[in-house]
């Protein structure tokens, strides 16, 4: 029977050098003692915060030392706790983190609103007495523009005292769906059992046995169905507190109150979802292609994942990936290449799965640590390119980081998906030019076409859903399970209107933690739309347009997001690069129609 290593099984080369944070959990103790004491230096300056320029320029630097060193306590206790969620020294461990940085939070909640009595012209008189005080001159900008939203220093403080409360429906169904829930193993075609998990799930998927797929598909979803009342009631909830939390600071929606906090227009949100859903006949012509390539009377939905040549793709090895994603951003510049080489060497990567381990990929650090990616490498394309995805995450951070101060060097969710898909179209462009294999070549074409059906089509289908529900529960009505399958079994008719939807699929929404993350999947959709056209902008204007990029990434948070791309040549306020994504899309369906003569 197949089952998943131990933690303590796998070698030491394949899991990220947690080390260089904290040499030991007895020395993370010690700076959670330490840096909690120092909050008290924070409150210290409520009621002060506008007295004086040197006042001001005080408090932001004993703020800017309090939470670098929060920031880096978290991040290790979260780490810990994602390598075995069964840990309970480690969920221990995490909680007692997440309470210091609400503690912190807390503690600061007072900053803004004092600055907010503040108008710009006293800003401006601030950093003729205190010069320094000009390299906040952007974090003051987005404080005064969000005055309207921002409640007295009470109530700032007791929102800020009720964060643990509020993530308590995210953190309820990340402890279930990652430690608590197992799935059943399936027969595999040659007989023997496959345990199937979240970390696989859509790996199996891809198996060429067919009725090996269904059983797949429909054990998975049947066990999820076990728990269909508890998962229902934790997103109810997490829609409700987004609602709750958007009228407390005086938004008309929570849709608004979540693209506000980085400045993003509404409209960028509804020209996704409409040109999208305007063009989804490029998506069904995906999916008629691939009931043609894999010559079946309907395409069911245990067929979505399933390559277009109809056969499992190379085996790729974690060393072969490394090596092909490093050569692939050549276009970007020998610098950023050579960073990206040092990182893999420094162990920035968990590779594989484990027992207990947090399911799904991310890449995370401080402005005071490496990079971390975690990862549940599969050992094929679709691996590979989810390392091609985290690394652009984390060099990002680096590039930020290196050229920005701490309050700039964090950049917006709408900026890092953009990253971290010029770094998957990179990849594509390099494998179809220098694959050693035609096996090789045809599969990265049918990745790249994966990634634009998952990621275009697919993120934007759950920011339709997610903006149902949110306006459910607006109205004033109660989310069930059953109007969850409802919202949701609706959207997949509509976006695979010639595929069969059957009922598993329709509470896919149970297994999407992003639903969690309010309204944060459309920069999904956005990201890759960007990268499509700052990718095309690099191949054709050579080392000038690789720089303008290179800059975008280095402006970190430094300024808001719509403008960043704006350095990179990008107008994401209109639907050109949406346009022009899905054209690249319908491009590479038609190569593939030609390789495979269909």
């Amino acid at each position: 029977m197949s089952s998943l290593p131990e933690r303590s099984e796998i070698d030491e080369e394949y899991k990220w050098s947690i080390g260089s944070i904290y040499a030991s959990d007895e020395e993370w103790e010690d700076a959670y003692e330490s840096v909690r004491e120092r909050i008290d230096d924070v409150r210290a300056y409520e009621g002060r915060v506008t007295e004086s320029a040197a006042t001001l320029r005080e408090l932001l630097e004993t703020y800017e030392d309090v939470m670098r060193e929060v920031a880096t306590v978290t991040q290790y206790a979260n780490l810990r706790s994602n390598e075995d969620t069964r840990n309970q020294e480690y969920q221990a461990m995490a909680s007692k983190a997440q309470s210091l940085s609400a503690e912190a939070s807390s503690a600061s909640s007072f900053i803004e609103p004092e600055l907010q009595q503040l108008d710009w012209d006293d800003v401006e008189s601030f950093i003729d007495e205190e010069p320094a005080l000009a390299e906040y001159e952007h974090y003051f900008d987005d404080a005064l523009r969000m005055k309207p939203h921002t409640r007295s220093a009470e109530v700032e403080e007791l929102l800020a005292d009720l964060s643990e409360v509020t993530n308590a429906p995210s953190e309820t169904y990340s402890m279930l769906s990652d430690a608590d829930m197992t799935f059943p193993s399936v027969e595999g075609p040659d007989g023997e059992e496959i345990e199937v998990s979240q970390g696989n799930f859509t790996t199996l998927l891809q198996k060429p046995d067919r009725d090996f797929r269904r059983r797949v598909h429909e054990s998975f979803y049947e066990e999820w169905a076990d728990v269909r009342n508890t998962v229902g009631t934790t997103l109810a909830k997490s829609t409700k507190k987004d609602v709750k939390l958007a009228e407390a600071r005086n938004y008309n929606s929570a849709r608004e109150a979540a693209l506000d906090g980085p400045n993003v227009p509404v409209e960028v949100y509804d020209n996704l979802v409409g040109t999208v859903r305007d063009n989804l006949d490029s998506l069904q012509r995906h999916a008629e292609l691939k009931r043609r390539a894999l010559d079946v009377d309907d395409l069911e939905m245990w067929d979505v994942y399933m390559s277009l040549t109809g056969e499992e793709g190379p085996d790729v090895s974690y060393e072969e990936a490394t090596d092909m994603v490093v050569e692939a951003v050549a276009p970007l510049g020998e610098p950023y290449q050579r960073r990206m080489a040092e990182g893999l060497e420094s162990r920035w990567v968990d590779v594989y799965e484990n027992r207990g381990k947090r399911s799904g990929a991310y890449s995370a650090g401080t402005y005071d640590t490496q990079p971390f990616i975690m990862m549940n490498y599969q050992d094929d394309v679709s691996s590979m390119y989810t390392l091609a995805h985290e690394l652009g995450h984390s060099m990002h951070s680096e590039l930020a980081k290196e050229a920005q101060p701490w309050q700039y060097a964090n950049y917006e969710i709408f900026v890092a998906e953009v990253a971290s898909t010029v770094n998957e179209t990179l990849l594509t462009q390099h494998l179809l030019e220098n694959a050693d294999s035609d096996e090789l070549r045809l599969h990265a074409l049918d990745q790249y076409l994966e990634r634009f059906r998952s990621t275009l089509f697919r993120q934007t289908m759950f920011a339709a859903f997610e903006q149902q529900i949110h306006e459910h529960v607006e109205d004033g009505k109660p989310l069930t399970p059953d109007v969850f399958d409802d919202y949701y079994g609706g959207l997949k008719e509509e976006f695979y209107a010639n595929a069969h939807v059957d009922d598993h699929i329709r509470r896919e929404w149970m297994r999407i933690p992003h639903f969690y993350y309010n309204f944060y999947v459309y920069q999904y959709s956005t990201g890759i739309s960007a990268a499509a056209a700052i990718v095309e902008r690099i191949l054709d204007g050579g080392e000038d347009a690789a720089a303008d990029y290179r800059d975008a990434l280095k402006a970190g948070g430094s300024e808001y997001p719509i403008d960043v791309l704006d350095i990179a040549g990008i107008d994401m306020t209109s639907a050109d690069p949406i346009e022009s994504a899905i054209g690249v899309y319908d491009e590479y369906l038609g190569r593939a129609e030609e390789l495979l003569d269909l």
